[in-house]
């Protein structure tokens, strides 16, 4: 199984509408995927490992996929429709990581 990350770092002073993310962003990107996205997660940064600190990153989306192939396939004819949503929701230029889910 596959697991495409974005990260979004909590830079001081940007911008993000959690809700937007929420409500619209994340239902338009799972509406392009189809059947090939096998599951999502949103998280939102609470706080770093120090009580009272500032968390890495105000956000984080997890699409899950059985392989790199059926991702890239899902994604790359919309790619460009997701990307141009961002700004919608954020001013944070994401951190993007492909992993292979081991356990």
């Amino acid at each position: 199984m596959i697991k495409v990350s974005v990260l979004y770092p909590n830079n001081e002073g940007s911008k993000f509408d959690m809700s937007y993310y929420c409500n619209s962003h994340m239902p338009m990107v799972q509406e392009k995927l189809g059947r090939a996205c096998k599951g999502v997660a949103v998280e939102q940064g609470v706080s770093g490992a120090t009580p009272g600190s500032r968390p890495a990153f105000v956000a984080m989306e997890h699409l899950y996929f059985d392989s790199l192939a059926e991702f890239q396939s899902a994604f790359g004819p919309h790619a460009n429709a997701i990307m141009a949503d961002i700004p919608r929701y954020t001013d944070i230029q994401p951190t993007f990581q492909i992993s292979e889910v081991k356990i």
